[in-house]
C-alpha cells in the first residue's frame, strides 16, 4: 500500500474542479482526494491556488471541461495536458506525469488525447482559436495554468473533457448535450484518476548501468542518418533498422522508407540492411536489382554468420540456439539452411537428432538471456561431447552487460521497469531476467505504457533499457517517477562500455 501522505512530506491531495457540475461529476474521487470547487476563470483560480498551496507541496489534479482547438478532438474526448501554455506568453508548465496518465485512461476505454493545452484569461473563439490550434495546442481553458500553483511543487496533472470544438462553438444548439457527454467522460475517468493519486509516494529510482543503446545499435542508426544526409530521401531500409518503434518513427520522419523485402525497393535505389543481418539470398536479390547496398549488420552478428559458414565448411551440423522467428536467426540459418538446426529450448536440445553426432557445432543468437542459453548449451555439450563451440561468446557484450546490471538492480528493488519494444529480443530478455530474480518486472515501449497499478507499493523502482531503446525514453520514465513524489535517483553500475564499431565506406 502507498505510504500515508503526511509521512512523505506532502499535504493531503486535492482535486480542483472549477465548476459545481464538474465537482459533482468527480465525486467518485472522494475516497482518494478532497474535491474542491475552485471557481470559474483566472482570478478565482489564482486565489484558490494560493489557499491550497499555502499548505506546501501536495498532489493536485485539475479536472473539468474545456474547448477543443484542433480537428479530431471531439465532444466527450479527454485531453491530458503534457504542458500548459499561456496566451500572455508566460513560461509553460511541463507535466511529466501526463503520458502515463493518458495511457491509463486509454486502457480504460476512453478516447484520450495527449499534448499541450493553453490557459487564457478570456474566452477564445474565432480567428484566435484557429491560431492556437495551428500552434499545436489541443484545448483551451481559463483555469489550469493558474491552478498549477496549488501543487506548490508537488505531483500535478490536468485532465479536461471536451464540450465545444471549432465547428461546434460553446454557444450553439447542442451545448447542453455535449456538456453532459463531457461530464460523463469525467465520471468514467474517476477510477483511473484515483489510481494516479494512489501511485503518489516517495521512492528511490535505481538505474541499471549499462543500459540503452549499444555500439551496434548506434552504428546502425548512424548509418541511416548519414545515408539520408549524403543521398537524400528516400533511403530504403529492409525491415526495422533496430527493433524499436521510436527509432523507426524518427527515421521515417526524416525520409527513411522501411520495407519488408527488397522487391519493394525501386531498382538502383539505396538500400540499408538492418542490424540483425540477412541471408546470402537477400544479398543476391540486392545485386540482381542493382541496389546501392549499405550494410548495417552488427559486427557481432556478422561474427556468428562467419562461424556458421566455417563449421558447415567442415561438414558439421550447426545447432543454432535461438528463436526461430527472430530476424537474426532467419539470416543466420540462411547461410546454410540444410545444415543449421534451430534449438529454441532445453526440451528440443534433449530430443533433436543429427546425421553424425561427432560432427556437430553450436552457435547462439546474440540477444538471448545468458542463463537460459547456457542451460541449453549444457544439454548439447552433455549429449554431444565432441561438439564444437564458439571461439568467443556469441551472446554480445551489450546483452550480457545489461542482463548482469538488471539482475544486480532487481535484487534490491520492489519493481523493475525495462524500456524497450515488444519485438526487441534483448529487451524482452532483460524483463525476463529481472522477473526470474523474484521481483515484478515489466517491459514498456515508453512511459505511456506504465500501469499506475504497479506503483503504490513500489518504494524502490529499478529502471533499465534494452540495447535498442533510446536513452531519452529512460529519462522520461525517471521524470515521471520523480514527478509522483519526492524521489532519489541513483545508479547501480556493474561495468562500463567503450566499444566503437567502424562505419561502412558508403557513409563515411
Amino acid at each position: 500500500m502507498s505510504a500515508p501522505l503526511g509521512a512523505v512530506g506532502l499535504a493531503p491531495p486535492v482535486v480542483c474542479a472549477p465548476l459545481a457540475v464538474e465537482q459533482v461529476a468527480l465525486r467518485g474521487l472522494a475516497a482518494s482526494a478532497r474535491v474542491v470547487r475552485t471557481g470559474f476563470g483566472p482570478v478565482r483560480s489564482a486565489a484558490a491556488a494560493r489557499w491550497i498551496g499555502s499548505a506546501g507541496p501536495r498532489p493536485v489534479l485539475v479536472a473539468g471541461v474545456a474547448g477543443a482547438l484542433t480537428e479530431g478532438v471531439r465532444p466527450g474526448d479527454l485531453v491530458v495536458a503534457s504542458e500548459i501554455h499561456f496566451t500572455d506568453f508566460r513560461a509553460p508548465v511541463p507535466i511529466p506525469t501526463a503520458a502515463a496518465l493518458a495511457g491509463a485512461l486509454r486502457r480504460s476505454g476512453l478516447t484520450v488525447h495527449l499534448g499541450p493545452i493553453v490557459s487564457s484569461p478570456t474566452v477564445v473563439d474565432g480567428a484566435r482559436r484557429t491560431e492556437l490550434g495551428r500552434e499545436g495546442h489541443l484545448a483551451v481553458d481559463m483555469e489550469s495554468g493558474w491552478l498549477a500553483e496549488a501543487a506548490a511543487g508537488g505531483p500535478f496533472a490536468v485532465v479536461r473533457a471536451i464540450v465545444d470544438t471549432p465547428d461546434t462553438p460553446l454557444v450553439t444548439p447542442g451545448t447542453v448535450t455535449r456538456g453532459f457527454t463531457a461530464l460523463r467522460a469525467l465520471r468514467r475517468a474517476a477510477p483511473v484518476l484515483g489510481d494516479w493519486f494512489a501511485a503518489v509516494r516517495p521512492r528511490e529510482v535505481v538505474l541499471a548501468e549499462p543500459r540503452s543503446f549499444c555500439a551496434g545499435v548506434e552504428r546502425a542508426i548512424d548509418i541511416v542518418d548519414r545515408a539520408l544526409d549524403r543521398y537524400g530521401a528516400p533511403v530504403y531500409v529492409r525491415r526495422q533498422i533496430v527493433h524499436n518503434a521510436h527509432v523507426v518513427r524518427r527515421l521515417t520522419e526524416r525520409g527513411a522508407v522501411f520495407v519488408e523485402e527488397l522487391d519493394e525497393v525501386p531498382a538502383g535505389a539505396h538500400a540499408v540492411l538492418a542490424a540483425h543481418g540477412v541471408s546470402p539470398a537477400v544479398r543476391a536479390q540486392a545485386e540482381e536489382r542493382e541496389l546501392a547496398v549499405i550494410d548495417a549488420t552488427c559486427p557481432l552478428v556478422a561474427k556468428v554468420h562467419a562461424e556458421v559458414k566455417r563449421h558447415v565448411g567442415r561438414g558439421e551440423t550447426v545447432l543454432l540456439i535461438g528463436h526461430a522467428d527472430h530476424e537474426e536467426v532467419e539470416g543466420t540459418v540462411g547461410e546454410a539452411p540444410a545444415d543449421v538446426v534451430v534449438v529454441e529450448d532445453e526440451a528440443m536440445a534433449r530430443t533433436l537428432t543429427v546425421p553424425d553426432p561427432d560432427r556437430v557445432a553450436y552457435a547462439m543468437q546474440t540477444t538471448l538471456a545468458v542463463d537460459e542459453a547456457e542451460r541449453i548449451a549444457d544439454v548439447l555439450r552433455a549429449r554431444f561431447p565432441a561438439i564444437g563451440r564458439p571461439r568467443r561468446d556469441d551472446i554480445c557484450y551489450a546483452t550480457t552487460n545489461r542482463q548482469r546490471a538488471v539482475r544486480a538492480v532487481a535484487a534490491d528493488v520492489d519493481l523493475v521497469i525495462v524500456v524497450g519494444s515488444e519485438n526487441s529480443s534483448n529487451s524482452r530478455r532483460l524483463a525476463e531476467v529481472a522477473g526470474r530474480s523474484g521481483v515484478p518486472a515489466h517491459l514498456v515501449d515508453d512511459v505511456g505504457e506504465i500501469d499506475l497499478g504497479w506503483l503504490p507499493g513500489a518504494a524502490r523502482v529499478g529502471v533499465s533499457a534494452g540495447a535498442s531503446a533510446p536513452p531519452e525514453l529512460v529519462d522520461e520514465v525517471v521524470a515521471f517517477l520523480s514527478a509522483l513524489g519526492p524521489a532519489a535517483v541513483t545508479t547501480r553500475t556493474t561495468g562500463t562500455e567503450d566499444v566503437v564499431f567502424t562505419l561502412p565506406k558508403e557513409v563515411l
